[in-house]
């Protein structure tokens, strides 16, 4: 024994790595799981290690300012700089290619409109509630106006971290914005003084019953226990996977999660890609009456968008019964935080910008539009992008991703692995360590109100008021080389139907604002 170590303690350091690297090379050989360090023992594992990092190489040393998907370099940059109230302007001019497909062209008017000295936005420059009230129209016990045209979208707790939601859930309430739940349930983390929508999905996570069925009677107790809910959100299907279930793999549920979810421990929870509630488009309006009647609460429904001929249904019928949904939100097929199969985030349900066109042009054929409070959802959480989506007809946006950046978010693309680096969208206690609460929620509230103020500013540059006024023909995209830009009413064969407006102090008069009474 002794010969032994004292031989082992006479090789050098050097001939150890040696030793090291042809253990490493003979297991290679003898391996048959991975066919190139097999073929090349040691050298290949440079390959998976920079594959691993890949992503990372692209997003910092590779790709260009305006390359990356989904969110290129400079969106990002401005929401980190807006949300830190940084400077977040650019000089030298644009390197947008302003000739590229789908890039968008605001008309300016010749004359900007002007604030008058007791107008509500001389004082507050970021004062911009929806010029539509949730629920008005179906005389609903408790209408909602929104007191912020932007706010946070269905992202749940499990998905994201408490801290995260806490961030958001306290940003919104320094915003006047609301925070939508996504279908992981109401949580402590959502108590913070934000307005909530409470939204569910076919899991029923938070309201369901021993069986998974949906409860009413848990829903009308939630709401009275938690009068800061101002809407429900029936999800029929989203972005990143419609028509599919999710999963929320066992090993991501605490304790704490199962309680608010009402599932069990250590099993993975799916979510059917049908609802148990309903079956039929008169069983779903009637089932939206039901919540409605039970809650007095304005009652929604989020859709990605794809065969039109159900949504012709639902309109038919909300025509012939004068009943039906206080709003929609259309979910883009851009997809958003949930994780999703590749087959299905690339290639099932539209884009935002066609799926909108799609459904409000058959709302608006029917004259539904006036009653409905359109919210879209799909990368419109840039100032540009949100007057194309106003000009088409919707009335507020719902962000996720962007919101997700202004508290932390780097992009990593690794959400649905539970090891977020940022802490954002993961479980691990460590990661989220790394979010300060209340410097985070003052970012998204900053984000928040700077994309207001720009947006307001965009507004006003248009020659309006409020962005509910802008029109088709206010905003062109390119289209194809031979007519590099039409306006929009040329692009989606159809003109938005006119907002009621009386004015910005009549917004800030209005008794529902932020769901004050």
């Amino acid at each position: 024994m002794d010969t032994l170590l004292s031989f082992l303690s006479n090789i050098s350091w050097w001939m150890w790595i040696i030793i090291a690297l042809a253990l490493i090379a003979v297991r290679d050989i003898i391996q048959r799981k991975h066919t190139i360090s097999h073929n090349f023992p040691v050298v290949g594992h440079i390959r998976y290690m920079l594959e691993s990092i890949g992503p990372e190489l692209r997003q910092y040393l590779v790709a260009n300012n305006r390359e990356e998907l989904p969110f290129n370099r400079i969106e990002r940059g401005w929401v980190y700089a807006s949300s830190k109230n940084e400077n977040n302007y650019e000089g030298f001019g644009t390197d947008r290619d302003i000739y590229a497909h789908q890039h968008i062209f605001i008309n300016n008017a010749m004359l900007p409109y002007k604030l008058e000295d007791n107008h509500p936005n001389k004082k507050d420059n970021h004062f911009l509630p929806c010029a539509k009230v949730m629920g008005q129209y179906n005389n609903r016990k408790r209408p909602y106006r929104p007191a912020s045209v932007i706010n946070v979208s269905a992202m749940s707790f499990g998905s994201l971290s408490a801290k995260a939601i806490e961030s958001l859930n306290k940003g919104v309430k320094i915003a006047d914005a609301y925070h939508n739940t996504g279908e992981g349930g109401l949580s402590p983390y959502h108590k913070h003084g934000g307005d909530v929508v409470f939204h569910f999905g076919t899991g029923y996570f938070g309201v369901r019953d021993d069986d998974g069925n949906f409860s009413m009677k848990k829903l009308k107790k939630l709401v009275q226990d938690n009068p800061f809910i101002r809407a429900i959100e029936v999800k029929l299907s989203q972005g990143a996977k419609p028509g599919k279930g999710g999963v929320l793999p066992g090993s991501k549920i605490t304790k704490e999660i199962s309680e608010i979810r009402h599932v069990p421990m250590g099993k993975d929870v799916l979510s059917p890609p049908n609802h148990s509630a309903f079956n039929t488009i008169p069983e779903l309006v009637e089932f939206v009456e039901a919540i409605a009647q039970e809650t007095g609460l304005p009652v929604g429904i989020k859709a990605a968008i794809g065969k039109l001929g159900q949504w012709k249904e639902l309109a038919d019928y909300m025509k012939a019964n004068n009943k039906g949904p206080d709003f929609i939100t259309v979910d883009g097929g851009e997809g958003g935080t949930g994780a999703a199969p590749p087959s299905f985030a690339d290639h099932v349900s539209l884009p935002w910008v066609y799926a909108f066109g799609d459904l409000y042009k058959l709302f608006k054929d029917k004259g539904l539009t006036e009653r409905i409070v359109f919210i879209g959802s799909g990368k419109l959480g840039f100032p540009a992008k949100a007057a194309m989506a106003f000009a088409m007809g919707a009335d507020c946006i719902n962000v996720a991703r962007e919101a997700m950046m202004s508290i932390g978010c780097i992009q990593a693309q690794v959400c649905h692995t539970n090891r977020c680096p940022a802490g954002v969208a993961t479980q691990n206690k460590w990661l989220q360590r790394g979010i300060d609460v209340p410097l985070k929620s003052e970012r998204l509230a900053q984000y928040f109100n700077t994309f207001k103020k720009e947006f307001l500013e965009i507004t006003h540059a248009a020659g309006y008021e409020h962005p509910c006024q802008f029109k088709m023909n206010d905003v062109e995209v390119n289209v194809d080389d031979h007519n590099l830009s039409k306006e929009l009413d040329s692009t989606y064969k159809y003109h938005k139907v006119e907002v009621p407006f009386c004015g910005m102090q009549s917004l800030k008069d209005c008794p529902h604002l932020g769901g004050i009474a």
